[in-house]
């Protein structure tokens, strides 16, 4: 199982790796026709958008008090 804090770092990689990526997807994309550029731009967009909300959920799991599955003593 991944700790919490590979997870985060591993989605803050593809953040920086996706960041970097963009000037070089648009010239990928410039060759293609309008509408599949705007198609592929959008793809990108939500995958950044998806993993940009990942992270704040992420980080947000990281400063909540450990919960799960505490070990309860029989009665």
């Amino acid at each position: 199982m991944i700790s919490l804090e590979e997870k985060i770092a591993r989605t803050e990689r593809l953040l920086h790796r996706l960041k970097e990526d963009q000037p070089y997807l648009h010239a990928r994309l410039s060759p293609l026709g309008a509408e599949y550029r705007q198609s592929a731009n959008a793809f990108a967009d939500r995958v950044r958008a998806e993993a940009e909300a990942e992270l704040q959920r992420l980080r947000a799991q990281r400063t909540e008090p450990y919960e799960g599955n505490v070990p309860q003593s029989a009665d």
